[in-house]
């Protein structure tokens, strides 16, 4: 080898060895989302038919949280997503959207359902496949009752939401009440627990009628009319509940309308109109106060209404405290396991496991059945026909109650 090629490879070694001293260090890599694979999360709850007012707002306030609360299941590596399904209030569209949504195993928790008499079956899906759900909203006793370690809920139940009805007819001098309900496990459930209470507390019960008749109400309010009742209660849903009170008024009656929370939706005043404020006027029972009773939750109003330009309806929050708790409950199964991807069990183990978690609607604990350990319930007027006033209705009452004692 000559000398000028041995100088000239000398001289391109020292450039290589300059060049490599002066080159940046490399840094460790941060997991990209998706790198450990896909994170779903489901939600079930009416999206379409005469029930979506609620529903939708109720994917919608999870929607909310997944965006903003997803970060660090995001920063372990997953990819997060939602899975919104329509259970259009049906108990069999909501049990054959529940095989799909176990059926997916990137699925591991839930957010729903409206319905109480959907939530009941479609569960039985939920505990079969061992996947976790969070109800924002059912109340009947059965959803938790049957003890699953996958069914809790963020609400509190309808046999004390009936009782505290009941209590407030008597504390108004109400003497008498004519009660009906829609036959399903929420209505008719929750008018039993008002009419054993009223019983009790010696109010004279005019007629107990179950019905699910959504146009012409006559029979009924003949009934009503004959027996004048200081109170009718309506144990169902504000689309059923609406055609019935407007009717009711134009009829003749003049007493006091009540019902539980499936009547807390600005469709009703859409529906009803000026029957919610003539005569006796309406109150309602709910498990679920407006969005702004709450003092956490001024931001999430803020941002529901920037990006669906709207109000949102009972249960918005709810629902996004409720994926709330799917994400934290993921992000701690995965912590536990080094980062990797948990198992449903495991999730559902972790969502019983969280102890006073700080969501914008309450802090939560759950007992060993999926309740709460203490909820609110309020009694609340409607002090407009407005819907867009639907939101400034007056809290009259507001209770903090423990679950019965199993």
């Amino acid at each position: 080898m000559s000398k000028h090629l041995l100088a000239l490879l000398s001289v391109l070694l020292i450039a290589s060895l300059a060049l490599a001293a002066c080159a940046p260090k490399a840094t460790p890599t941060q997991p990209s989302a998706a790198e450990k694979g896909t994170i779903k999360i489901a939600t079930q709850s009416p999206l379409s038919g005469g029930q979506s007012s609620l529903g939708v707002d109720i994917k919608n306030g999870a929607q909310l949280a997944l965006e903003q609360l997803s970060g660090p299941l995001t920063a372990m590596g997953f990819k997060v997503e939602l899975a919104p399904y329509d259970d259009q209030a049906n108990p069999d569209t909501g049990v054959a959207n529940a095989k799909q949504i176990v059926a997916d195993p990137a699925i591991l928790c839930g957010v729903g359902h409206l319905n109480s008499g959907v939530m009941i079956p479609s569960s039985e899906v939920y505990h079969e496949a061992g996947l976790a759900f969070v109800s924002p909203a059912n109340t009947n006793p059965k959803v938790t009752d049957r003890g699953y370690l996958e069914v809790n809920r963020i609400v509190g139940r309808d046999d004390v939401q009936g009782v505290v009805g009941a209590e407030y007819a008597h504390s108004v001098g109400v003497k008498s009440v004519f009660i009906i309900h829609d036959k399903t496990a929420y209505g008719q459930g929750v008018a039993e627990f008002f009419k054993k209470r009223a019983e009790e507390l010696g109010i004279s019960i005019a007629g107990f009628e179950g019905t699910e008749e959504k146009a012409n109400f006559d029979p009924l309010i003949t009934s009503i009319l004959a027996s004048n009742p200081d109170m009718v209660y309506f144990g169902g849903i504000y689309d059923q509940a609406g055609v019935f009170f407007k009717q009711a008024r134009e009829k003749g009656y003049q007493g006091i309308f009540m019902g539980p929370d499936g009547l807390d939706s600005s469709t009703l005043a859409e529906i009803a109109g000026d029957a919610l404020v003539t005569g006796g006027g309406m109150v309602y029972s709910t498990v679920s106060g407006p969005a702004s009773v709450y003092p956490g939750t001024a931001k999430f109003i803020a941002d529901f209404k920037a990006k669906f330009g709207a109000e949102p309806q009972p249960f918005a929050a709810q629902a996004y405290d409720a994926m709330a708790i799917c994400l934290k409950a993921i992000e701690n199964a995965a912590t536990a396991k080094g980062g990797e991807m948990p198992t449903r069990e495991e999730v559902a183990k972790a969502i019983r496991a969280l102890k006073n978690f700080p969501g914008i609607t309450g802090t939560y604990t759950f007992n060993e059945i999926g309740d709460i350990t203490l909820a609110k319930y309020f009694v609340i007027k409607v002090v407009s026909a407005d819907p867009a006033k639907w939101g400034a209705n007056e809290v009259v009452q507001t209770l903090e109650i423990a679950p019965p004692s199993r």
